[in-house]
């Protein structure tokens, strides 16, 4: 449990909290925090070249009515300052040093993709640190990836209005409607909107993730060391990082729940945020 001054916390959405910031180690962190002043604060972690602005308010805004929600942008993301490292260890002491900054000695934590990676490194080594974790569209050291691939193949489709579309849905027209929904609320909030930090962000955070899925870890020994109970999420038809991933991580890991939605890709979280929430309060909750 924890408690902060929260200053109209409680009604604060993604699309209007106020951007905060929080200095330490030669890092100043950009951040949000939503939802009720007690609880365990949940830390989101971003994924892939995403920052702030890139979570679905759909997914934040609900969890946030009933636990404290935090979401940040890691060293040389978005508003925080720093360079973007190009190793998952150096990315999750930052998040670590982050977390101790703002003075919370126990959290659950949601990593998506790339920050899945940095979830378990965190969990795995600080195991009083991590109440629960949340694994979503991940892989764990050692595992399948098609990052390059699927990136080249997105970009190529000029007409799609956003690279999201084909990156994190599949072809069919209910995911590409639901894909089309999730990018509308995402770009609801117009005031004081996170940035864009191009190749200087994503250029290393590539290399960390492909590093990390090239590195063999045949006795799964990060899995392993993750104690916490942890909910393994999944889209059916994820490109990027495949759901095989999901399944690897819940048969090594010593206390987890798999979660696989249908005719979903790598945004299976935000096509179906509605029962993705569940899923995690029922998690969260128990």
């Amino acid at each position: 449990m924890t408690e902060f001054d929260t200053s109209s916390q409680d009604a604060a959405t993604l699309e209007t909290a106020p951007t905060r910031y929080i200095e330490g180690g030669g890092i100043r962190f950009a951040y949000r925090r939503l939802g009720p002043s007690t609880g365990t604060v949940l830390v989101l972690l971003q994924h892939f070249s995403g920052n702030i602005d890139a979570w679905d308010p759909a997914v934040v805004n609900v969890l946030a009515t009933d636990r404290p929600v935090i979401a940040f942008d890691n060293a040389g993301v978005g508003r925080s300052t720093g360079q973007t490292p190009d190793n998952i260890a150096a990315m999750a002491r930052h998040a670590v040093a982050f977390i101790k900054l703002l003075g919370l000695s126990e959290v659950d934590l949601l990593g998506f993709s790339l920050g899945g990676c940095v979830a378990q490194q965190i969990a795995a080594e600080h195991g009083r640190l991590v109440r629960k974790l949340i694994l979503v569209g991940t892989a764990p050291r050692g595992g399948e990836e098609h990052l390059l691939t699927v990136l080249q193949d997105a970009f190529s489709q000029t007409d799609a209005p956003d690279v999201r579309l084909p990156l994190f849905f599949t072809k069919s027209s209910a995911s590409q409607s639901a894909g089309q929904a999730f990018l509308k609320r995402a770009k609801v909030r117009k005031e004081d909107r996170d940035t864009d930090n191009g190749s200087a962000v994503t250029d290393p955070q590539a290399k960390a993730l492909i590093t990390w899925c090239a590195t063999p870890d045949p006795e799964h020994a990060i899995l392993r060391a993750i104690r916490q109970p942890a909910l393994v999420v999944s889209g059916s038809h994820d490109t990027m990082l495949p759901a095989d991933n999901a399944y690897a991580m819940f048969k090594a890991l010593s206390n987890a729940q798999l979660v696989l939605y249908p005719d979903s890709g790598h945004g299976a979280l935000f096509q179906y945020h509605e029962l993705f929430v569940s899923h995690v309060r029922t998690f969260l909750e128990a």
